[in-house]
């Protein structure tokens, strides 16, 4: 090996001492980080270049990414948790009372806890039970696991299952593969840089057929707070502790997710919307966010009261606001190609001219 070589390598080293010295890893870990990186710069002294480095390396960029002992505070006010869940979501009086049910609870819990870990020493994080919103396509259940990580002050994270076709997608690949890589569940961890995230488990009941025993046995692991205190992904091979996750689920269903899942869950049903509700939705929700992310204002574009019906049941009934989304979008559109165009500066929208706005099918 030329010397310019052994520098390159020799930096290389210092730069992967100095990753596993500049966080807090479990003791353990740091024994086995520092006996990869010992064995590396031995291959680079005596062998040349060392073929497993860049494993290496990766390996250690993923265990000093991980947040082994970072966490976010949690807000448990409840008044400011139900101003949230107000503010994005019109109804769902009783699922807006369970969550704040459960977000009581943690704070007493917590509260207790804190008073142990005065007299003990040992601080025993306390959570509520996991949440499955089921319900209908566009009912909200992603959305509401969403105000629920903004009402605590927790980062969000999304794990799709639909069309899941293997439980390494979750638990990762042993590095003994040439492509193996980390699981889901480690890689949600490293983005969302705390180890007390919202974590949403996405269409639980869409996984691939053939992987379904599979995936639904990991998942008891996640699932369970007696197991997953100790969550190891086969490429860090190392336990993680999953304690302090809030996990929620959605579902379409749950006649797809095995029964040992179910029992971990609290399953909670998403009501379908009535036509009143959506008109005060789309009104009041879903009307000003897409007038904005359309480029236009209140003053330009008005629509009237007596209009809202045949905005919300262009076609026929539709259980979620998705396609109520869709017509209000097709509407801005046309306005907004209409005052490009030179056709108006302000467009008041009534039941004589709604027809022409309407997307058509």
């Amino acid at each position: 090996m030329d010397k310019t070589a052994q520098v390159d390598s020799l930096s290389e080293i210092k730069v992967l001492e100095d990753k596993i010295h500049s966080v807090t890893l479990p003791p353990q870990l740091l024994a086995k980080a520092t006996s990869m990186i010992a064995r590396a710069a031995q291959g680079f002294k005596y062998g040349g270049y060392f073929t497993g480095f860049d494993q290496v390396a990766s390996y250690i960029d993923w265990i000093t990414n991980l947040p082994w002992d970072k966490r976010s505070q949690d807000n448990l006010d409840i008044v400011h948790a139900k101003e949230k869940l107000e503010s994005n979501h019109y109804g769902l009086k009783e699922i807006k009372d369970r969550i704040l049910e459960y977000l009581s609870v943690m704070k007493l819990r917590n509260e207790q806890s804190l008073t142990e870990a005065q007299e003990t020493g040992v601080y025993k994080f306390m959570r509520a039970p996991i949440l499955c919103f089921v319900g209908l396509v566009g009912t909200g259940k992603t959305t509401i696991a969403y105000s629920i990580a903004e009402a605590m002050g927790r980062q969000f994270i999304r794990i799709p299952f639909g069309g899941m076709g293997s439980a390494l997608d979750l638990r990762g690949e042993s590095r003994v593969h040439a492509d193996a890589e980390v699981g889901l569940v480690m890689k949600a961890l490293r983005r969302s840089g705390t180890k007390n995230p919202v974590i949403l488990l996405d269409e639980l009941d869409r996984v691939a057929e053939h992987a379904r025993s599979d995936i639904m046995g990991v998942l008891v692991e996640l699932l369970d707070p007696e197991q997953n205190m100790a969550f190891t992904d086969h490429f860090v091979d190392y336990p993680f502790d999953l304690s302090e996750v809030l996990f929620i689920a959605t579902a379409n269903n749950t006649g797809n997710i095995s029964t040992a899942v179910i029992d971990r869950l609290e399953p909670i049903q998403m009501p379908s919307y009535s036509d009143e509700e959506k008109i005060i939705i789309g009104k009041s929700y879903v009307f000003p966010k897409i007038l904005k992310e359309a480029g236009l204002t209140a003053q330009i574009l008005q629509i009237d009261d007596d209009v809202w019906p045949q905005v919300v049941r262009p076609l026929g009934f539709d259980s979620g606001i998705r396609t109520l989304e869709r017509t209000i979008n097709g509407i801005c559109r046309k306005v907004a190609r209409n005052l490009v165009e030179g056709k108006g500066t302000t467009f008041h929208l009534t039941t004589t001219n709604i027809k022409e706005f309407l997307p058509t099918w």
